[in-house]
């Protein structure tokens, strides 16, 4: 039987460290704008896409769209005692490296029974300036096997976050914009996929070129 919110304890878990650090560190050393938080249903699975270019992405954008938005984290980090309960808690689940994307999809779809917002990069990996060269799928085949709908977001001026000549992350203005969601595929043979996944690219894309 499926969900139409995450646990309470993880909500709670959640707005805890949304307002004491996400919320002060995106809107005031990042003096981050975001825009388009009314288009998120804050309840019942949803597919949270979005370019990546930031380690900083995840919590930033779960901060934004006012919800716990659950991602896959490396396996090696839910063997370290009290952080392997806290990353639970929050949403995280584990990946092992070499498994390939079957675990990983299994495991979202679970996520999304139990009532959360699961988070997809649709690049797969950091693109050092936001955009998504190569799309993988996955996100589309979940949509298409849970019938979710997928919000697209885009996270513009992360990549400048971290530069390798300094030490501290750089406190640069950060802008997140919040499209309208998209219909799931209404099957899962590729040309669907493929359709549904460029709709959220070119989304994403069209977000993120209004910058600031």
């Amino acid at each position: 039987m499926s969900r139409d919110r995450e646990p309470y304890a993880s909500l709670a878990l959640y707005h805890l460290f949304k307002w004491s650090v996400v919320a002060p560190m995106l809107h005031f050393y990042f003096r981050g704008r975001v825009y388009g938080a009314e288009n998120v249903p804050q309840t019942g699975s949803l597919l949270v896409v979005s370019n990546h270019a930031s380690d900083l992405d995840p919590p930033l954008l779960s901060c934004s769209v006012r919800r716990p938005v659950s991602y896959m984290a490396k396996e090696e980090l839910f063997r370290v005692p009290v952080l392997k309960q806290a990353i639970q808690l929050y949403g995280a689940y584990p990946v092992k490296r070499g498994a390939g994307d079957r675990s990983a999809i299994r495991t979202a779809m679970q996520q999304l029974q139990e009532g959360w917002a699961v988070g997809v990069f649709l690049s797969g990996t950091r693109t050092p300036d936001g955009r998504i060269p190569d799309a993988k799928l996955g996100a589309a085949l979940i949509a298409a096997k849970t019938q979710t709908p997928l919000l697209p977001v885009s996270l513009w001026g992360t990549e400048r976050i971290f530069q390798k000549e300094k030490k501290l992350p750089q406190s640069v203005p950060l802008t997140i914009r919040i499209g309208e969601a998209i219909a799931p595929p209404t099957s899962t043979d590729r040309a669907d996929l493929e359709s549904v996944t460029q709709h959220c690219v070119d989304a994403i894309h069209t977000l993120h070129d209004q910058q600031r």
